[in-house]
């Protein structure tokens, strides 16, 4: 009975009982027959052209070296199978080839596609990431540990692609449930310092992706900073933690208004990352850091609620931009400004209608306790000029609902006072994928928020307009170059 406990948990077939426990000597074989299933399972992408007309799907040159080494097998699979090289619709093909398991053919949309002005996106960068992304994670599915990637003449979104698309955050699954994380190699392709970054560029978003995606009682505002530590340091980059004594003796007062509502203490995260002359003025960052943003004594809704652990998106953007510059040696000096707490209903929490003075001398009243994240911001985003003298400014939030029912998730929002920036930022969205569309940063705006007769700001203004009355609040205390995303 022992040996069988022993072959019931190894999941061995019924009819395979019998013959082991009559025959034992088969017993070496069973071991060699499971430490086999622990090598290495290879498999490959390839990417497929659509054509107009009744012309079949082209392969891409690797495809089609890939296609003269199985003998044309490949060609008459996708042509038995009706693959039309459409973006993102393929299939996976087994025991093809001896060396590769499993083969994705997946379809990349038209040749020679650029970019597209109506869709303000380089469409033949978005559909390789598209592609490759795909078939990266077909074959993870299929249990392949190394995935080789077609580059697909842009190795670098290939692997930005692919890389994003593996990841899954499991860390509070059991290690035997998890989804095993194959190896991404580059097939057929010399341009491997390409393929390096974008390797590096995903993993940085895939790092936001994690601190965003942790439950909130994992990533407390002291969480958040050891992560921070754990994820810039080993790169080179300076992490300073600021506690509860410096920045009460700092006079962060707008902060320390919607921290002091939580049990956990608040931290306020400096970031340093030197590319270039340490005299030469840095870009500086600031990310809201509301690990949980329950609404305060305005309690959100319960359904839904549990998302409002990502209110410190903002944060895990600016920790995950700043491991990126670092990993890439980028010739700048980036400085990073992180205010990280809670904003908990308890006796503590801020009230509708309390006032707060900044360090400007502004007052500032919170007016409703939900829209926390400027009040968070606002005296850190001065004590941030002050202290490092920015050559531009660049806010990273989740801003409120305005932008989600304007853009929902086609688009960043963008609030800027500099064409020349915008024009940048906007470039780098087609390049990257990432768009971005400028909202409106109008004087209007700021009479909305500071038309009070008893204050001079309030945190949440007049109309149904929430992102731009936010982000007027913000630049209500800016006098140079800013970006509000």
């Amino acid at each position: 009975m022992e040996s069988m406990r022993f072959f019931r948990t190894l999941k061995y077939p019924i009819r395979r009982y019998h013959q082991i426990l009559r025959y034992p000597k088969n017993l070496s074989v069973v071991k060699r027959f499971f430490s086999s299933e622990k090598k290495r399972v290879k498999g490959i992408v390839l990417g497929v052209y659509q054509v107009d007309g009744d012309k079949p799907p082209k392969l891409t040159v690797s495809g089609e070296k890939f296609d003269d080494r199985t003998s044309g097998k490949l060609t008459d699979l996708i042509k038995e199978t009706h693959i039309t090289g459409a973006l993102g619709k393929g299939k996976v093909f087994n025991n093809v080839d001896p060396e590769y398991r499993s083969i994705a053919v997946i379809g990349i949309g038209y040749e020679n596609v650029g970019f597209n002005e109506m869709e303000d996106i380089d469409e033949g960068m978005e559909n390789v990431r598209v592609a490759a992304g795909v078939g990266a994670r077909s074959l993870q599915m299929a249990c392949c540990t190394e995935v080789y990637v077609d580059s697909m003449e842009y190795p670098e979104q290939a692997a930005e692609g692919a890389a994003m698309a593996i990841w899954r955050y499991h860390e509070n699954k059991m290690k035997k449930k998890r989804t095993k994380t194959p190896k991404l190699e580059l097939y057929d392709s010399p341009d491997v310092d390409a393929w390096t970054r974008g390797l590096f560029k995903a993993e940085a978003q895939n790092l936001a992706r994690r601190l965003s995606d942790t439950p909130a009682n994992q990533m407390t505002p002291t969480s958040f900073a050891q992560a921070a530590v754990d994820a810039l340091c080993p790169c080179g980059v300076t992490v300073e933690i600021r506690s509860m004594d410096w920045i009460e003796h700092y006079h962060l007062n707008s902060f320390l208004m919607v921290a002091k509502g939580s049990c956990e203490p608040p931290v306020l995260l400096e970031v340093s990352y030197c590319g270039t002359s340490p005299e030469d003025k840095p870009l500086l960052l600031l990310g809201k850091g509301i690990t949980f943003n329950s609404g305060g004594l305005c309690l959100r809704d319960a359904r839904g609620m549990d998302e409002y652990r990502a209110a410190m998106a903002g944060a895990a953007v600016v920790v995950a931009t700043i491991r990126a510059a670092a990993a890439l040696s980028l010739p700048v000096n980036v400085t990073g400004v992180i205010p990280l707490c809670e904003n908990m209903p308890s006796g503590m929490a801020v009230k509708p209608g309390d006032v707060v003075k900044l360090l400007n001398g502004k007052t500032l009243a919170v007016r409703d306790p939900d829209k926390a994240g400027v009040v968070v911001m606002a005296d850190p985003l001065l004590y941030a000029q002050v202290t490092y003298k920015p050559r531009l400014i660049v806010d990273i939030a989740t801003l409120g609902l305005g932008v989600v029912k304007g853009l929902g998730g086609s688009a960043a929002g963008v609030f800027t006072n500099s064409n020349s920036v915008w024009k940048s930022l906007r470039k780098a969205g087609q390049i990257s994928g990432d768009r971005m569309w400028r909202l409106p940063l109008w004087n209007y705006f700021k009479h909305l928020v500071t038309d009070n007769p008893g204050f001079d700001l309030s945190n949440n203004g007049k109309g149904p307009a929430s992102s731009c009355l936010a982000a007027a609040i913000l630049h209500f205390h800016v006098l140079i170059g800013l970006i509000l995303i």
